[in-house]
């Protein structure tokens, strides 16, 4: 029913086993050219998902940006909540914000979770409970499986991790435990728990440092949301735990899958976080060096940049004259012959004493 999700992670699993089985010191038997095709099935995806995972923290970081207004909007129509949504939808449409893109990464990485834990037990079909056939040891071994060929699907059963199959886990009854006994015997339930564990506790941590620096970088507003506190709350505490809880029923590749693609997360936070920082600070620098281009030089006077309207060139023009007007010169006789204020103009109208540039300014 999934197959068009089982066969492009088969694809992937099998390109990178052949690379690896090619190195010299592995071969295809190894337990490492194994291992290491499941950790770089994770990074082919999350290579693939890189230009999502740059929208997804750019969309973060604008929600964020955005909760002043969305709590805003959320008191303003608190008592309407089909309004709310309409105004909800607007403020995102004008802002470009898409909150899908905040969850394709995530949603992106399930189905292949998935079609990867569907392969790996799929290479041991002995078992008779749910997705099992119920299979011979002997037809389970010469049985393909997807793209991997029944020789395949013999080196898978017979390669080891420090002695533990990676399709193995902790929890396996004894019966499917016997079907890895090629070229090499039943492997041990302490050899795999001595694998699993390890991996477990570091799936752990690794999924709570991740959620802690994630967290780190909420704004202060986006922080103190009821739901988003919540989320924090799952993100670092649950998740992690349900990690080791839930890890004794987990192959050993699903916990490497989990550990390297934790640590591809941790290391791309960084990278992009830390180039996001710079452009806000290349932003922050282009302003400051256009303000100081606009400012006036040291001495120079300010220059009023407001385009002159027709009153106000008639105003300019009245002050002109009233200070020439109003300007003092002496007859010879060292007395004052300018006009004072209330004195009458050429034309015999009275000059009003209160005329000036400050009233005219308060009549505008």
């Amino acid at each position: 029913m999934l197959d068009f999700i089982y066969y492009p992670v088969s694809w992937i699993l099998w390109f990178w086993h052949r690379v690896f089985a090619a190195v010299p010191g592995l071969g295809k038997d190894s337990g490492l050219a194994w291992a290491l095709a499941v950790v770089f099935l994770v990074f082919t995806l999350r290579v693939l998902l890189y230009k999502p995972f740059v929208k997804q923290v750019r969309t973060t970081k604008q929600m964020q940006e955005l909760q002043p207004q969305i709590k805003e909007l959320q008191k303003k129509y608190k008592n309407d909540r089909q309004k709310m949504a309409v105004e909800m939808q607007k403020l995102q449409k004008d802002h470009g914000f898409n909150p899908l893109m905040g969850c394709l990464p995530i949603l992106a990485q399930v189905p292949v979770f998935l079609g990867l834990f569907h392969v790996l037990r799929s290479f041991n079909r002995t078992g008779h409970g749910f997705g099992q056939l119920g299979l011979s040891i002997t037809e389970n071994a010469n049985t393909p499986n997807y793209v991997f060929n029944a020789a395949d699907v013999q080196s898978f059963l017979s390669a080891r991790i420090f002695g533990a199959p990676i399709s193995a886990f902790i929890t396996i009854p004894n019966s499917e435990l016997q079907a890895f006994a090629i070229d090499g015997g039943v492997p041990s339930k302490v050899a795999i728990a001595a694998v699993a564990i390890p991996l477990m506790i570091i799936a752990g941590l690794a999924t709570h440092f991740n959620a802690r620096a994630s967290v780190a970088r909420q704004t202060p507003e986006a922080a103190a949301n009821p739901q988003a506190a919540m989320m924090n709350k799952l993100a670092l505490w649950v998740f992690p735990l349900g990690v080791m809880v839930g890890g004794p029923f987990l192959p050993i590749a699903i916990l490497l899958y989990w550990v390297s693609n934790n640590i591809w997360t941790y290391g791309q936070q960084h990278l992009v976080f830390g180039k996001m920082e710079k452009e806000e600070e290349a932003k922050k620098q282009a302003k400051i060096e256009q303000r100081a281009q606009n400012a006036p030089k040291p001495g120079a006077k300010p220059v009023n940049t407001r385009k002159k309207t027709a009153t106000d060139a008639v105003e300019d023009a009245t002050d002109a004259v009233d200070a020439v007007d109003a300007s003092p010169s002496t007859n010879g006789t060292g007395k004052s012959t300018g006009k004072a204020a209330g004195q009458r103009r050429p034309g015999g109208q009275k000059r009003p004493g209160n005329r000036g540039r400050a009233n005219q300014k308060r009549r505008r």
